[in-house]
């Protein structure tokens, strides 16, 4: 049974920043490929950063400020937040996907950038 873990949301003010952490089990790691998602209230689920193939790739919302890793001995993907920014408020959720299987999700973690 895969399952997958995000942590490292909270409260942070403008400026400020974030690692998320997203521990997966259930089936080997380092074979699928992995996303970070975001979903802001009343707004549909986006894309934030994912690595595919080892090729990283970012909406261009967080270009610049976010950066997407994983560490596939400790079968578990970051998102890197810098220079945090109100609109970046959302439930961000990662996803394994890849070798033809159905795409997995976590259950979330709340970020919220207020001051």
């Amino acid at each position: 049974q895969v399952q997958l873990v995000e942590s490292g949301g909270g409260l942070v003010q403008p400026g400020g920043s974030l690692r998320l952490s997203c521990a997966a089990s259930g089936r080997i790691f380092s074979i699928y490929d992995m996303g970070w998602y975001r979903q802001a209230p009343g707004k549909q689920r986006e894309l934030v950063a994912s690595i595919t193939r080892g090729i990283t790739n970012y909406a261009d919302s967080g270009k610049g400020r976010f950066t997407i890793s994983r560490d596939n001995a400790k079968n578990t993907v970051y998102l890197q937040m810098n220079s945090l920014k109100v609109e970046d408020t959302a439930v961000y959720y990662c996803k394994q996907y890849g070798m033809g299987t159905v795409p997995q999700w976590g259950q979330g973690t709340q970020v919220i950038v207020s001051s």
